[in-house]
């Protein structure tokens, strides 16, 4: 049964109804695809962590539709709501201290003080989640440790029948996840990099933001854990051109010339990361390779997010 509708004004009302009933709709935001359920309905939020065989221990992100709500959903401060009316709706998402004690939250939250809020530039989710009525908590709509979707066929092939509906809203134009901002300090930490650079942060306030890696063990924000975002085979990352293995599928960036996809010919950061979800994909389908060789990239702007998730991909576990 084919589960993928367009994002028409009826299909988004089905799908509200689907959240505010307590299932699962997967739908297109700036990034990925997100796996979104009703915040307040605990048995719904437990829907995600099954369907993506997730850790209960890692947390979600909640999805909201105007500026205004956050202070009714989380602790906020006068430098909380300036990042967010300058960055939101955009790849940024906010960790801030809880509102109260609501209990419905604890799942979303993994037991944690804190909440992970954001606000998705993406007109088919911002009319979802202001349909529903509800925030909705969301994350990547892919099996736990897999490769994240960027098109509404990715979700599909990762997820088939676990998801009600799935919103086709195209491909996601940055393909990346957001960055993640800890806010519950005086200084901000950047706890994953994403979708936003460092640069843009530090330029508009004037602020040195520290860059944190998190505790594996005990993730503090989505996409800390050592492994995550992985395809099928193995794979090797800063390898030059002369050094990729014949039984390697080599994904190139910039001016190399035996790469046999190139996230990006021209070095452009932004359209590497558009591409790079997919182009993992692409590379573990190639049975006739035993890994995945990848081009160094640049460690700044993207290069942040880019390197994250290409290190978290390699990373081998004993």
């Amino acid at each position: 049964m084919d589960n993928i509708y367009p994002g028409t004004p009826g299909n988004i009302d089905k799908a509200a109804d689907i959240i505010r009933n307590g299932g699962l709709v997967a739908f297109p935001t700036d990034t990925v695809y997100g796996l979104g359920a009703n915040v307040y309905l605990p048995s719904a939020v437990a829907g995600i962590f099954a369907a993506k065989e997730r850790p209960l221990f890692d947390p979600l992100i909640s999805h909201i539709a105007d500026i205004d709500f956050l202070p009714e959903y989380a602790q906020t401060d006068q430098r909380v709501m300036d990042l967010a009316r300058h960055f939101w709706p955009g790849p940024l998402t906010f960790v801030l201290k809880r509102k109260d004690e609501d209990h419905r939250l604890d799942l979303v939250c993994s037991g944690l003080p804190n909440i992970a809020v954001r606000m998705p530039n993406h007109p088919l989710a911002l009319a979802l989640i202001r349909t529903a009525g509800v925030p909705i908590a969301a994350p990547s709509a892919n099996r736990f440790k897999t490769v994240s979707p960027t098109s509404a066929q990715h979700v599909k092939d990762s997820l088939g029948d676990r998801v009600a509906m799935i919103l086709d809203g195209g491909p996601c134009r940055i393909g990346v996840e957001t960055t993640i901002l800890d806010l519950t300090t005086k200084e901000m930490v950047i706890l994953r990099a994403g979708g936003l650079p460092k640069e843009a942060i530090e330029a508009y306030t004037g602020e040195k933001v520290i860059l944190s890696q998190g505790t594996p063990d005990k993730p503090s924000a989505p996409g800390q854990l050592l492994k995550h975002y992985a395809p099928r085979l193995p794979m090797r990352i800063n390898v030059a051109e002369e050094d990729v293995r014949a039984d390697e599928f080599f994904i190139g960036f910039g001016p190399v010339k035996k790469a046999r996809l190139n996230l990006s010919p021209a070095g452009d950061l932004q359209e590497a990361a558009a591409n790079l979800f997919a182009f993992m994909r692409e590379a573990e389908k190639h049975n006739e390779f035993k890994g995945i060789a990848m081009s160094p990239i640049p460690q700044n702007g993207l290069g942040l997010a880019i390197n994250d998730r290409i290190r978290r991909a390699s990373y081998r576990e004993k």
